[in-house]
């Protein structure tokens, strides 16, 4: 209860805040005073007689002081909203100082300066991620780290891309100092660089180069059963569909109906052995046009979160053939501690009051609630072995739902193609999915 009445107290202090009006007049009241000057010193620099100059200063000083008014009224109301909010915060949360007596970073320096370095490099920071990477290896220096212009070594045993260039891995092994140098490199900041530019493309509605880079990296896509590439090509043709009228690309052949029909031509025959129904829906739809929101397809032509979900999906296959996850492992980290913070602070103190501290290592005494997207170890047993799943024999569902350990799913596959053990269906390798339990 009294948890609920803090929030009520805070909530209706922040109410207040969004209440107020905006500071647009402020700002037109300052410009106003800025104008009222510059005319001012206009006239007085001209040829005038002194007095003139002494009767055009007399005469700016009630204007001038009428508008300073106007500006410290505006922001009074303002400054009163925001100190009584501060003040409401400081009462309500009051600060209290963390204990520090195990400080468990400090036995990971290694690890922890190669997530950060990570995440800067993700975020596109470049510039501060190879200062950072520079003073974290002066204070802790590897036995040999390569120049900051210089390409990566890369193994002989690497991956190629679909065109031909070797693939970049990028080590995971987090407890090894000279890790750190594999990130000091020009070839993976250009390989951020180029997802940067997809998504501002993505982000403005051009699916082109996106497209584009999976047709490159289609090997890689088709081996981890992605669809990355009919989906985008899928929204392309949707994005055609709906005309100039909604795309805002220039009207002929190449847009509208006719646009997306010929677009489908050209590129879809590709996708048929997999997609081959939603290919028919799509072309289905060209009957229903004229009223096409009153139709069966008119969520297949639902474009509102499109071009968001496909830039998820983009980000995260892009990642994944780096060999990193989609998520930056220092966002997810900080994120789950500061869910579980408060209640692991909560039960310290509690606990310490009556002598009885947790002292296991490397275990929370309470489970800690986190989002499904955080969630990673997978507790599925498999039916057929009998195992549990782990991180290198996940659990994978079939296309006719049945859900079997990876290790199983490939014992039972006669090529590419396997037989579900529990039902009649027949299924391909590449239609397998990880889960995540």
């Amino acid at each position: 209860m009294e948890a609920k009445q803090k929030l009520e107290s805070l909530l209706d202090e922040l109410s207040k805040v969004n209440k107020l009006p905006r500071l647009s007049a402020a700002a037109r009241d300052v410009d106003r005073i800025i104008e009222l000057l510059s005319e001012a010193r206009e006239q007085i620099a001209g040829p005038m007689d002194p007095h003139t100059a002494s009767l055009t200063m007399a005469k700016l000083q009630n204007p001038i002081k009428t508008a300073f008014d106007k500006v410290n009224d505006d922001l009074k109301a303002a400054s009163s909203a925001h100190k009584k909010l501060g003040k409401a915060l400081d009462k309500n949360f009051p600060l209290k100082q963390l204990p520090t007596d195990n400080e468990i970073t400090e036995s990971h320096l290694p690890m922890v300066n190669r997530a950060i370095a990570m995440h800067l490099l993700r975020e596109g920071q470049f510039g501060v991620a190879s200062t950072f990477i520079a003073e974290a290896q002066t204070k802790n220096p590897p036995a040999a780290s390569p120049d900051f212009d210089e390409p990566m070594e890369e193994d002989e045993d690497d991956d190629t891309d679909a065109d031909g260039t070797p693939g970049l891995t990028i080590s995971t092994d987090d407890d090894d100092d000279a890790d750190l140098s594999s990130l000091h490199s020009q070839e993976l900041q250009d390989k951020f660089a180029e997802m940067y530019r997809i998504l501002q493309q993505l982000k403005a509605k051009n699916l082109l180069p996106a497209i584009d880079w999976a047709r490159q990296n289609s090997a890689e896509l088709e081996a981890r059963g992605s669809n990355l590439e009919f989906d985008l090509s899928k929204l392309q043709y949707v994005w055609l569909f709906k005309g100039p009228a909604v795309n805002a690309l220039p009207d002929d052949e190449l847009n509208g109906r006719a646009g997306a029909l010929a677009y489908a031509r050209a590129h879809f025959s590709r996708f048929q052995a997999r997609h081959l129904r939603e290919i028919q829906r799509l072309a289905s739809a060209m009957v229903f046009a004229p009223n096409l929101a009153a139709s069966p397809y008119h969520d297949t032509f639902s474009i509102a979160t499109a071009f968001s979900d496909v830039a998820t999906s983009f980000t995260r296959e892009f990642c994944s053939l780096l060999g990193l996850s989609a998520e930056s492992p220092l966002y997810l980290a900080v994120t789950a501690g500061a869910l579980a913070l408060p209640r692991l602070m909560k039960y310290m103190l509690a606990t310490r009051s009556k002598g009885t501290e947790w002292t296991t290592a490397g275990e929370l005494p309470f489970e800690t609630p986190l989002p499904e997207s955080m969630l990673f170890h997978s507790i599925f047993v498999c039916p057929v072995s009998k195992e549990q799943t782990t991180a290198d024999n996940p659990p994978m569902v079939i296309p006719c739902g049945h859900m079997l350990a990876h290790e199983t799913l490939q014992k039972l596959c006669k090529g590419n193609r396997f037989k579900c053990p529990y039902c009649p269906s027949e299924g391909l390798m590449r239609d397998a999915r990880r889960v995540i339990l």
